[in-house]
């Protein structure tokens, strides 16, 4: 998977936006303005996405592409490796799950503005 398909991948979801917070070479990606994926635009080398704790370190153990998150919390981020080592598919249900956990964390306010319950 390239960068602009990642991209694109992540801007279909519902409230999503990019930005680039962390300066010109870091994308961020926001569902409701909470990030829940952020990586290099030039290189794409990985995703750091968040992850369910348990989930986290069974994924690290299984999956040689998969390490705890470079410059995040480690018990709640990953840093998902795009060569090759981890599968399209998994990257995908990856970064699913790394949404939907921001979205269930959001607080009832926005989730009642936002039309998410």
């Amino acid at each position: 998977m390239y960068i602009d398909e990642y991209r694109e991948y992540c801007l279909s979801k519902p409230g999503t936006s990019e930005e680039t917070p962390f300066g010109p070479d870091t994308l961020v990606f926001k569902c409701y303005g909470k990030m829940f994926a952020l990586t290099g635009i030039d290189s794409f080398e990985y995703v750091n996405l968040k992850c369910d704790p348990e989930r986290a370190a069974e994924l690290r153990e299984q999956n040689e592409g998969i390490k705890p998150g470079w410059h995040m919390n480690k018990t709640h981020w990953n840093s998902v490796f795009t060569d090759n080592r981890v599968s399209e598919k998994l990257l995908k249900e990856l970064t699913d799950h790394s949404y939907e956990l921001v979205v269930k964390s959001l607080p009832k306010k926005v989730k009642v503005e936002n039309g998410l319950i």
